[in-house]
């Protein structure tokens, strides 16, 4: 079942931001433990699961994803003048819908695929793999401008977690790169833009968000980008969607007497879904306080049955997994901002 909670008291973070404690604000991935340690989550969470196939496809795929980028080639980044002018502008300076792709993020895809044919011998997920593989250059873009503008219509919804787990990898690479132009005296490519509810690297929906545990963070709310895996603060109780404060309430599963929960019981008590009364959206919340291994975008996939339950209770998602694309014609737009 679902139950809800509603927030009425400033949460310590709150508290904390109003004091004027400095709060890092963006965190970018690390390349050596991103996608490995997705993996491992994936196939912690794929034991007893409904899903469990799935989920180990998806392990599978994430195992690919940390291969490709180890060895990822350098990649035109955007100029001291690029940078300037997006910081000037509020806006991303990667925009996942303007930037010029490379490539090297096809040859990547290409690449994981490879790694992926020889571990799906008798899958059914194999046939797919390889009709990919044979597509040309004009296909495979079309097929991402589609995916990233979450333009459902004439999206290969079979393929898609394909090209999107190597546009990820691309993006990730992308970012990281980007950073590292710091240490030659250039100004600091990523900060704060006009819209918080987007990757301020890349400008993409988050996939949820997650409360963290550490010295400088600790339970802190950062949400997490489907796309570079960048994740930047926002307080909590505090709409994702529409930026409103009003009307939070907190979704969760919640086991019946007789009935066997979907999923593990470490992933139930660790991820919520944060609502909103007043835009009818909601985005999951994972907490590393309840379990230090949850990771964004395995939990998640692990947890759709509460994606379910609240939106038999009106909810819209607003949270973005690009390893599992539901089947609208196109997407809905975004709400406006609260008053």
């Amino acid at each position: 079942m679902v139950t809800a909670q509603a927030a009425r008291l400033l949460t310590p973070e709150e508290i904390a931001v109003q004091a004027g404690q400095q709060v890092p604000f963006l965190r970018l991935p690390d390349p050596a433990t991103l996608f490995a340690e997705r993996e491992a989550r994936l196939r912690t969470l794929a034991a007893g699961h409904a899903t469990r196939d799935f989920l180990l496809f998806a392990a599978e795929l994430t195992r690919a994803q940390h291969a490709l980028l180890q060895r990822y080639p350098e990649l035109p980044t955007p100029d001291a003048q690029a940078i300037e002018a997006a910081a000037q502008a509020g806006r991303p300076p990667l925009p996942a819908l303007h930037w010029p792709r490379d490539a090297a993020w096809r040859r990547g895809l290409h690449d994981l695929l490879d790694e992926l044919l020889p571990r799906l011998v008798g899958s059914p997920a194999l046939g797919v793999v390889q009709a990919l593989r044979a597509q040309g250059d004009a296909a495979l873009e079309q097929q991402a401008d589609r995916l990233l503008s979450r333009t459902m219509r004439g999206l290969d919804l079979g393929a898609a977690p394909l090209i999107a787990a190597a546009l990820q990898v691309y993006w990730t690479a992308l970012v990281l790169q980007t950073e590292a132009t710091r240490l030659g005296g250039r100004p600091a490519p990523f900060g704060r833009t006009d819209d918080e509810t987007r990757c301020p690297c890349c400008g993409s929906h988050p996939t949820a968000s997650i409360s963290r545990i550490g010295a400088d963070v600790s339970g802190y709310r950062y949400l997490h980008c489907s796309l570079c895996a960048a994740q930047w603060h926002m307080v909590r109780v505090k709409c994702a969607a529409c930026r409103g404060t009003k009307g939070i309430g907190y979704q969760s599963l919640e086991a019946l007497p007789g009935h066997a929960l979907p999923a593990t019981g470490a992933a139930r008590d660790a991820v919520q879904a944060e609502t909103c009364d007043v835009c009818s959206h909601y985005l999951k919340i994972v907490h590393m306080a309840k379990d230090a291994h949850v990771d964004p975008v395995a939990d998640d996939l692990a947890s759709v049955t509460l994606d379910l339950l609240v939106s038999d209770a009106g909810f819209q998602r607003q949270g973005v997994n690009l390893l599992l694309l539901f089947g609208d014609p196109e997407a809905p737009p975004d709400p406006p901002p609260a008053p």
